[in-house]
């Protein structure tokens, strides 16, 4: 059944130009880390020794976002189309239906995240390292995706909402610069702990609040505690 719903999804995916489009744009992220900001380092005052986790903690946080949209998407579409209606004359309940889309595009999520940190190719992050932020930063593609749907009925108001969402990117950005206390203000985000973890790794756990596994440890709970609120606030919403 999963590689029947996969092939079916993926079909689904390519069929539509603008999803294609955003399931490949983060190629452009890790592109912008491996060739244009070295270039802007080389040929204005930008330097990535003083900003690399500035630069590298925005690309890798709009991944979740550009995959959690395909998701949320997809699910307006099953919605139009009546088919979680439907599937509750099935044996597989929502729930189950709904785990299969979050699990594909979280592995694509997890698999373009490592992609832009390696690729953009600067950074002290080891393999290891790599891994785990970008499981971290994984969980926040079901958070993105079921909150399009929490609010929004059809596309249009989809694209809204991504627009909105996508701004919020900006709060764990601007979150990095600070060290102290002032920091937790922007820790509502959720991609405000993965970005600190890339800090730590640039700045020096002695200069942060929390240690590298410290922040990763407190981001895993706080997003899998807001994909669940989601996910429950968006069945209720939608009667499912």
């Amino acid at each position: 059944m999963m590689a029947t719903f996969v092939s079916s999804e993926l079909k689904k995916w390519t069929r539509d130009s603008l999803t294609l489009f955003m399931m490949i744009y983060p190629i452009m992220f890790g592109v912008i880390g491996r060739y244009v900001l070295p270039w802007a380092e080389e040929n204005s005052g930008f330097s990535l020794d003083l900003y690399g986790d500035f630069a590298l903690a925005a690309l890798v946080l709009l991944t979740p976002m550009i995959y959690g949209a395909v998701m949320g998407f997809s699910i307006l579409d099953d919605r139009d189309d009546g088919v979680l209606t439907a599937i509750r004359v099935t044996p597989l309940t929502v729930g189950g239906f709904l785990s299969f889309r979050v699990i594909l595009v979280m592995f694509f999520t997890f698999l373009a995240s490592i992609f832009v940190i390696l690729f953009s190719n600067f950074g002290p992050l080891t393999l290891g390292q790599t891994l785990m932020i970008s499981g971290v930063n994984t969980l926040g593609a079901p958070i993105a995706g079921f909150l399009i749907n929490a609010f929004a009925s059809n596309k249009i108001e989809g694209f809204a909402i991504m627009k909105g969402t996508g701004m919020v990117v900006a709060f764990p950005v601007i979150g990095l610069i600070f060290t102290d206390a002032k920091e937790f203000i922007f820790a509502i985000v959720p991609g405000f702990w993965p970005a600190k973890a890339i800090s730590t790794l640039f700045r020096g756990e002695a200069a942060m609040n929390l240690s590298f596994e410290g922040y990763l440890l407190i981001g895993v709970v706080y997003a899998l505690v807001l994909n669940v609120l989601l996910y429950k606030f968006f069945i209720r919403k939608t009667r499912i």
